[in-house]
């Protein structure tokens, strides 16, 4: 993929990127340490972070194109460089929730097949789930420690994308003159 209506296919696609990793990282966190939300969301979460894993290669793809349409520069380089770090901290985000997300499917099933009067959900939910608590902790510690390194790594490609495209652009607005002017007729 090369351009979208025009534009350089990358410029649209990690804006998707932009959004959906952190947020998915967000979303992922508060599953693994919340009953609640894992009750809710948890499949929500496994699909939202399949979307970002897809989102992320995508993005990438589209910015080896482009890396090979402009001139070379350090900060294009930089970037490319950090670009191709995301993919793994997307996998681990994706693989946390999509086993958040089949412990809860399989606790839901054990719970539905309980007899009715036969305790609290919450009190006999946890052990059915595979491995029980530890590894709810486990899966917990896991999603915040993904869930940093995606988003400082989310941040880190953007700033150097930013860097690369805007070095050398003034940041305030340059007063009309010759050279800087609106074009001939607008």
């Amino acid at each position: 993929m090369t351009t979208i209506a025009g534009l350089p296919a990358h410029v649209l696609l990690v804006h998707v990127v932009v959004v959906l990793v952190p947020l998915t990282a967000l979303v992922t966190v508060l599953v693994t340490v919340w009953p609640a939300a894992r009750a809710r969301l948890a499949v929500a979460s496994a699909v939202l972070a399949v979307v970002a894993l897809v989102s992320v290669p995508l993005a990438t793809n589209a910015g080896e194109w482009l890396e090979h349409e402009l001139p070379r520069t350090d900060l294009i380089r930089t970037h490319t460089q950090l670009g191709d770090t995301l993919l793994p901290w997307a996998i681990g985000l994706t693989v946390i929730a999509l086993a958040v997300a089949a412990r809860e499917i399989a606790a839901a099933r054990a719970a539905a097949r309980q007899p009715v009067g036969a305790g609290a959900p919450a009190e006999r939910l946890e052990p059915a789930r595979w491995g029980g608590r530890n590894v709810t902790i486990a899966l917990a510690v896991l999603s915040v420690f993904a869930a940093v390194g995606s988003v400082v790594m989310t941040y880190r490609i953007g700033d150097s994308g930013a860097q690369a495209v805007w070095q050398g652009v003034p940041l305030t607005p340059q007063p009309f003159g010759p050279g800087n002017g609106p074009p001939p007729g607008g």
